[in-house]
């Protein structure tokens, strides 16, 4: 499952010694000391001299960092807690939370890597610029600005790494702590496989598997779920803005037995994907022509009917609506 990238120079002159790992609870294990800052850095960050460093230790497990240019793995994202904010990464830069970076065990320092959510199937760009995480059943620890760009809230999320040199004006724009646009999407072939090598690897206590069969619509210009229509009225399709395929469920209010209010969350092209729209707000679908439609309610009242709306919106339905059966 390896692609091949364009190979670019790497200066694998002075040796690196890890100072420490980036860790989903906030902790950093403490290690060899890092080398000095580079002479030529700008500011403390800059792409050269690329540094790979010594094999290292650490609780029981030896890593040998490698130069891998077609370096394309599939595994477990976690995120740094923003208690680390100032401390300096393995390369003697300093951690900035709202930057998109990472820490990966044996890529050069620093590296660009597109990391894919594979339940959603986006992808970002992130700048590699820290050792970590020492755990075995993770693959990379994402920065908070990273994981937020990634959709990632919390937990853990399987994802697919792939190196790549990017453009020197997204270079640029990481190095400066800036985000650069999502990749485009994944395709849907393309996900299954990953997906299914990604389910013959332990997985995290904390992770979230991926869907088994979610499209993957995210781009630069529109987010998951872009199949998903607001119904106004028979015949009617509207566009709605997405959830994310697999949320924690939400605590909408609790629906009478009768009533004649309810919430239009939407309707889905794809059962599958109402399903997990309706698990997301507390909601039942229901079919409506070549639709899945997703209701909340009934309510007895404006008011029980307006929390649960305010629910739906929060989830990402900002087109829902509330209907009064007559």
């Amino acid at each position: 499952m390896k692609s091949i990238v364009r190979g670019w120079g790497l200066m694998a002159g002075t040796a690196l010694l890890v100072s420490g790992c980036g860790s989903f609870n906030g902790q950093r294990k403490s290690g060899p000391t890092a080398s000095p800052a580079p002479a030529t850095a700008t500011a403390g960050v800059a792409d050269v001299p690329v540094v790979i460093g010594e094999p290292y230790k650490i609780g029981g497990a030896t890593y040998t960092p490698t130069d891998v240019a077609d370096y394309d793995e599939v595994g477990y994202a976690g995120s740094y807690a923003d208690e680390l904010a100032g401390k300096p990464t393995a390369n003697s830069e300093s951690f900035n939370p709202a930057a998109i970076s990472a820490a990966h065990k044996t890529l050069p320092l620093p590296s660009y890597v597109e990391v894919t959510a594979l339940d959603t199937g986006r992808t970002i760009l992130v700048r590699v610029n820290d050792r970590g995480p020492m755990v075995t059943d993770r693959l990379i620890d994402l920065s908070r600005g990273a994981a937020e760009q990634l959709g990632i809230t919390d937990g853990v999320t399987a994802v697919r790494v792939r190196r790549t040199n990017p453009p020197a004006a997204e270079r640029a724009r990481l190095r400066a702590g800036q985000s650069v646009r999502e990749r485009i999407a994944t395709p849907q072939s393309l996900l299954a496989i990953l997906r299914a090598k990604v389910r013959e690897l332990p997985v995290p206590k904390t992770a979230t598997a991926p869907a088994p069969a979610s499209p993957a619509t995210a781009s630069a210009t529109s987010k998951p779920g872009k199949d998903r229509f607001i119904v106004d009225s028979p015949g009617t399709k509207v566009p709605a803005p997405n959830v994310e395929p697999t949320p924690k469920p939400a605590q909408a209010a609790k629906p009478a037995a009768t009533g004649n209010y309810v919430v239009q969350v939407g309707a889905f092209s794809t059962e599958h994907r109402a399903n997990a729209a309706a698990k997301s707000v507390g909601g039942h679908v229901s079919k409506a022509g070549k639709l899945w439609r997703v209701r909340m309610g009934p309510f007895a009242s404006d008011a029980e009917a307006r929390s649960a709306l305010a629910t739906a919106k929060a989830k990402g339905f900002g087109d829902a609506l509330i209907q009064r059966d007559r």
